[in-house]
């Protein structure tokens, strides 16, 4: 049955006929249209699903929609789970929401889900994204620090994309692995062989493309980005700035999801330098994304800034 609102209407002569016109176009551009707010709105939690791990334990996926961070951190169930239920409460300017999580078979994902989920490989639908291999990724140094507020603070991260898939559609070299050279100079210096080389592959995806999702898509390559994951952001500074790691799809918008954006070739080693700053004393947790376009990794560092 389909419920709606409940119009309780009184005959005045044109005038009601009228406002009853401009009443329903108002609800017609409201169940169409989507504000964009700065602040002030609550944050709703979302669980992505599950998947069962080689152990026999199960990881649940989570994010949230606000600024739209799917996957955003795992949980690791035992075996015996069961059909348990797990809860997340999350509570934002006043208002409490919740994220039901359970081992349900509807909720069951693989790798594909999850890169379809974020538009991974320009929204590709392709089977091989089902056994893609995730980025390597190392920080280097430790991963607990203490500085002093306005205090420079080197971060260096490495990152790899082990099977080269997704491949970039424009074949620029990418490390396989961090530290090492890129793909296509490890191919040139090895015996010919028979099987396409990863050039070959580029240009043939420049003329197929498999079929598409709907979600907004970025494309494949190889990228890295610090974020804040806990603590007052606006009291960070990153330099240089980093690329967004939500779907942000306004143009310009210094993002992989926004037009027009072209993926950066990385480093030649895979090795990101960044320098960060806190304005503010208190406890942050840095994270590293490394992402391939569809699947990604995350370390994070945490710092205690003083005064």
């Amino acid at each position: 049955m389909i419920r709606g609102p409940i119009l309780a209407l009184r005959w005045v002569g044109p005038v009601a006929l009228v406002s009853l016109t401009a009443l329903l176009l108002l609800q017609s551009a409201g169940a169409q249209t989507r504000f964009t707010y700065s602040k002030g709105q609550s944050v709703s939690p979302a669980y992505e699903g599950w998947m069962p791990n080689e152990d026999g334990s199960f990881t649940l996926y989570f994010g949230y929609m606000n600024r739209r961070n799917p996957f955003l951190f795992t949980i690791r169930l035992p075996q015996d789970f069961g059909n348990k239920e797990l809860i997340w409460t999350l509570t934002t300017h006043g208002r409490t929401e919740k994220a039901y999580a359970s081992l349900k078979s509807d909720y069951q994902i693989d790798k594909q889900v999850i890169s379809t989920e974020v538009g991974g490989d320009g929204g590709s639908l392709r089977d091989e994204l089902r056994y893609n291999i995730p980025p390597e990724l190392v920080v280097e140094g430790e991963a607990r620090r203490t500085v002093k507020a306005g205090e420079p603070v080197p971060l260096v991260a490495l990152a790899g994309d082990p099977d080269n898939l997704p491949a970039r559609r424009d074949g620029k070299l990418q490390p396989r692995h961090p530290g090492e050279r890129p793909v296509q100079e490890v191919e040139k210096a090895s015996a010919p062989s028979a099987v396409p080389t990863t050039a070959e592959t580029n240009a043939a995806n420049l003329l197929y493309r498999p079929p598409s999702s709907i979600v907004p898509s970025s494309g494949p390559g190889l990228r890295l980005s610090w974020i804040v994951y806990r603590g007052k952001a606006s009291a960070v500074r990153f330099s240089p700035e980093q690329m967004k790691t939500w779907t942000d799809t306004r143009a310009w918008a210094n993002s992989p999801w926004s037009p027009p954006f072209t993926i950066p070739e990385p480093p030649p080693d895979g090795k990101w330098i960044t320098e960060v700053r806190f304005q503010e004393p208190g406890i942050y947790t840095l994270r590293a994304v490394a992402s391939d376009g569809s699947l990604f990794t995350y370390k994070n560092v945490t710092v205690t800034v003083t005064p």
